[in-house]
């Protein structure tokens, strides 16, 4: 199986949130590995993802499209004046999954973060035929991203296989501890905890997301 997990924006967590499942997954005998189909600006991203993952990958293989621009896909294209061939990031998925049990793919931004004018990550996850996580950081206006880009995974046909509500530490208000039940309410859907460093073992609940059985798991998460 392979995931697609989006966010509900950009730096809610989503290259954390796989860099620990990889990990987790890795201590659990599962051969898996990550891949960010564009980066943009640096390749911190890819970079984390690499060392995350089975050993002997490369940083082309995890990261095939790298635009130098930190700007949305789209607009760094526009700027560096290329255009993105979404054939080479289906081919760098195929190979992976040829290679290793399990593949993470990390949306850029969020879900409709436009790839080409005509072509959003949306479109990339749909192409891939994958279920989508989505990771959302707990702040004032959560509700609504997490709602739309709920409704949107939906409306697109693919499968919302959880919602990961990661917090910020230091920033705990009322919306961030009336968020969690609210969007429980509205959404109807599995909520997935968060990934930390601390943990040893992969929450049952992700486990059972992931449709792995015979694994150590946190039994109680």
């Amino acid at each position: 199986m392979s995931l697609f997990i989006t966010g509900s924006d950009t730096g809610v967590g989503k290259t954390h949130t796989i860099t620990q499942l990889l990990r987790l997954l890795r201590a659990s005998g599962v051969v898996c590995a990550g891949l960010k189909p564009i980066c943009c600006g640096d390749r911190r991203d890819a970079d984390l993802l690499l060392a995350a993952g089975v050993d002997g990958l490369t940083i082309d293989e995890v990261n095939p499209i790298w635009l130098k621009t930190p700007l949305a896909p789209f607009a760094a294209a526009r700027v560096e004046a290329i255009k993105i061939e979404v054939g080479s990031i289906m081919a760098a998925f195929r190979a992976l999954q040829q290679r290793v049990q399990f593949v993470a793919v990390e949306g850029v931004g969020g879900w409709l973060v436009p790839i080409r004018a005509d072509y959003f990550v949306s479109d990339l996850a749909v192409e891939m035929k994958l279920p989508v996580v989505i990771v959302v950081r707990n702040r004032l206006g959560c509700l609504n991203h997490t709602a739309l880009t709920v409704r949107s995974v939906l409306e697109h046909g693919l499968s919302c296989a959880g919602v990961v509500l990661n917090e910020l530490p230091g920033a705990e208000d009322i919306a961030t501890a009336t968020n969690p039940d609210v969007l429980r309410e509205i959404l109807h859907m599995p909520f997935l905890p968060g990934l930390t460093e601390n943990m040893t073992q992969l929450p049952s609940s992700w486990a059972q997301t992931l449709n792995l059985t015979g694994m150590p798991t946190m039994s109680r998460v």
